[in-house]
């Protein structure tokens, strides 16, 4: 729990008696290896917060081609945040890569929480603002790098990923097809 309200002060300080309401919202969870956690056309009801394993988001294309969107792991917040906040169902999906654990909080605690104490509504404004301009960041690299640009950004802002992470699920993230990944992997130098 220390950790958890060490990720929400980075953002937001919080009063002991704040961070009791909001300590006692969440609950842990544990989940097998390739366990959905949301569905596409389900509606998100929690938040969790990552305390071990590996997660990814991803979206089913044209002919059942997966696009992975994002992955989360130990430390960092998870969930379908727009299905979450806005209620409405989820495009694509959450699974684990790996048997992880979670704290959960859901969409009534949180919204309850915010009405109660404005420094959790601003916690989760500045989360959300954040959030956003990561999807921003990186909807510029899509659109506008190669691949091998992309390959080198992805391992100057994370370079531990290539040790945690799959390399196909990393060249569907990067948008580039594994051939093409692998050839990155082997003939760039950092």
């Amino acid at each position: 729990m220390q950790q958890l309200r060490s990720a929400i002060e980075a953002l937001v300080p919080l009063t002991d008696e704040v961070w009791e309401d909001l300590a006692a919202c969440w609950h842990p969870i544990a989940c097998k290896r390739k366990t959905v956690l949301t569905a596409a056309g389900d509606t998100e009801r929690y938040t969790y917060y990552v305390t071990d394993g590996l997660q990814r988001a991803f979206a089913l294309a044209e002919g059942q081609k997966e696009a992975t969107l994002m992955f989360s792991y130990p430390g960092s917040f998870s969930g379908i945040i727009d299905s979450f906040f806005l209620r409405q169902p989820s495009r694509y999906y959450l699974e684990t890569l790996t048997q992880s654990a979670f704290l959960r909080i859901s969409y009534d605690d949180v919204q309850r929480l915010m009405q109660q104490h404005p420094s959790i509504a601003r916690w989760i404004h500045l989360g959300t603002m954040h959030a956003m301009a990561g999807v921003m960041e990186r909807l510029i690299e899509i659109q506008t790098l190669g691949a091998e640009q992309k390959f080198r950004r992805l391992l100057a802002r994370s370079p531990h990923v290539l040790q945690m992470i799959p390399h196909k699920y990393l060249a569907s993230y990067l948008g580039i097809d594994p051939a093409t990944f692998s050839k990155l992997l082997g003939g760039i130098r950092l």
